[in-house]
């Protein structure tokens, strides 16, 4: 299973919401190359970058400091937050990002994501935001009208292969992942799965490494230092 330890970016800084809540932001760091450098010394081979304004404002406000963090760390760099546009992904693809996850706009634009898949293949991946069962958007700041199992299936259909799922109560809240909703999405979906949201302690990652996940992320616990990265990289293989 692979580790990607999270960068979450507002005006080019790490940061770390709870719940998504943009009002209960901390900042972690004000150089997230070299939060990125450290992952990498800990024994990191990807990471996972989110542009929060841009989940916002479907524009790509922190695009410098993205590339950047590609350039010095040399790491596999997905990126999400607003990409919803042909443009936008073109921009961070043309700029050595290695995979694009598309939110909002997958659940609302279907024929955005089939170009998508169409032009990039599996470079295109898809955040799936679960808010008590339904699929999330716009940042987490409004909830669909689509059942989160049903859409997974769908984007299988599709073609994508790989998808991000959050549990969003789980997010920050370091109170543990939703274990069985991705027992769940891994026995019914022939999809790369990459849990996220709550991933906490090194029993997290062990349980979801044994139901053979492709992915896991981590984001506040690294921070807090309540998961050893290193540790958490050499369990999760």
């Amino acid at each position: 299973m692979l580790l990607f330890p999270a960068i979450d970016l507002i005006e080019g800084k790490a940061v770390r919401l709870l719940k998504g809540a943009y009002e209960k932001m901390t900042v972690y760091s004000d150089t997230p190359a070299a939060v990125a450098l450290d992952f990498k010394k800990q024994g990191a081979a990807a990471i996972h970058l989110v542009d929060l304004e841009g989940a916002k404002s479907g524009t790509t406000p922190n695009l410098e400091t993205i590339t950047a963090i590609k350039r010095q760390s040399g790491l596999f760099c997905e990126v999400g937050g607003g990409i919803r546009s042909m443009e936008t992904v073109r921009r961070y693809l043309d700029a050595g990002i290695d995979r694009v996850i598309l939110g909002t706009a997958a659940v609302q634009d279907e024929a955005f994501l089939t170009q998508a898949l169409a032009a990039y293949g599996e470079k295109i991946a898809v955040g799936v935001d679960i808010k008590g069962g339904y699929v999330a958007i716009r940042g987490w700041t409004e909830t669909s009208a689509l059942e989160a199992h049903a859409f997974c299936k769908k984007l299988e259909a599709l073609g994508v292969k790989t998808i991000i799922c959050t549990d969003i109560s789980k997010d920050g809240a370091m109170e543990g992942t939703n274990l069985q909703l991705y027992k769940d999405l891994q026995s019914s979906l022939q999809l790369n799965i990459t849990a996220s949201g709550g991933v906490s302690s090194l029993e997290d990652v062990r349980r979801l490494r044994a139901m053979e996940l492709y992915g896991a992320i981590i984001g506040k616990a690294y921070y807090t230092g309540a998961i050893d990265l290193k540790q958490a990289i050499e369990v999760a293989k």
